[in-house]
């Protein structure tokens, strides 16, 4: 496994990171055995940064159980606060803080290693800039988390987040991978100038690049323009047997300049194959046939939250 430094932290983060929202269900049943079963193989494997949220239904709570004393001191531990239900959000000083409470009661610890506000663009930024943030400093303060950051999905929204705030580490999805670098040319700049550690998720954009596309129960947010061409990058991976999850991955993992990338997996064979990505050199020919495919500079992102903060 390689480890980068995240940002100003301090902390050197393994090149792939644990996203736990399968185990709250989030990606289809799982049994709370193979549940722990799963922690202990990304633990295991060399991963060091997991990533959980109350939002992801009872992963806090497996999550808890799986980090017995001697593993919680293995790992990086990620959690957020702000969002708990999918159109429930709260950022106010006092639900972070109860939210933390709670987070870390499940999570069987004293203190978290990163605190983030959670998906942020579907509210008006003032306060989340302002009070949610002060919250997080306090919070900080008093020994409750390591570090603080924020999450969502828009490149305007974090890139003021960055500028406007003095957070540690910025959690953003979908935007280093085949269909849009927007996370390389226009995010990882300000995360460098203001020494921001800088967190990839979604490498296959929710879904879309996989070979059988986005299991999101809710539509993909994805505009038209962008779902064709991850359509014409699966085709093209079928021609060339290639897996286009695979290749999604390793891109997300080896070109990005992110830290690290989280990915969210339920199974073991999914597990493995991320770590094998982060490793595997990729088929240059390939990829750059895939870049190809991309959708013009403009058009690779989609809107999501309030129109304001994109």
């Amino acid at each position: 496994m390689e480890y980068r430094p995240l940002g100003r932290t301090g902390l050197d983060v393994s090149a792939v990171s644990f996203g736990t929202g399968s185990l709250g269900g989030l990606f289809g049943p799982l049994e709370e055995a193979d549940a722990l079963r799963l922690v202990d193989e990304a633990i295991d494997s060399g991963i060091n940064l997991i990533d959980t949220s109350p939002y992801y239904g009872s992963a806090e709570y497996r999550l808890g159980k799986a980090l017995t004393p001697g593993k919680r001191d293995c790992v990086i531990l990620a959690s957020k606060a702000g969002r708990n239900g999918i159109d429930s959000f709260d950022f106010s000083p006092e639900r972070i803080r109860s939210s933390v409470e709670d987070s870390l009661k499940l999570l069987g610890t004293d203190h978290l290693d990163i605190l983030q506000l959670h998906d942020i663009e579907f509210v008006p930024l003032g306060p989340v800039l302002e009070d949610g943030f002060a919250e997080l400093q306090r919070l900080k303060d008093a020994g409750k988390t390591r570090f603080i950051g924020m999450t969502g999905y828009p490149v305007k929204t974090f890139a003021r987040v960055m500028r406007e705030t003095d957070v540690d580490v910025v959690l953003t999805y979908a935007k280093g991978t085949l269909l849009d670098d927007s996370l390389v040319t226009e995010l990882a700049p300000v995360a460098q100038e203001c020494g921001v550690g800088l967190v990839n998720a979604a490498a296959v954009a929710l879904g879309l690049l996989t070979p059988g596309g986005s299991r999101l129960s809710l539509d993909h947010p994805a505009p038209a323009e962008v779902r064709e061409a991850a359509a014409r990058m699966v085709e093209l991976a079928a021609e060339r047997g290639a897996d286009i999850a695979f290749l999604a991955n390793q891109y997300a993992i080896q070109r990005t300049g992110a830290a690290t990338t989280v990915v969210g997996v339920g199974s073991s064979r999914n597990l493995q194959s991320a770590l094998r990505a982060a490793e595997t050199p990729i088929d240059e020919a390939l990829l750059a046939d895939m870049l190809a495919l991309r959708p013009p500079v403009g058009h690779r992102q989609w809107s999501i939250g309030l129109e304001e903060n994109n």
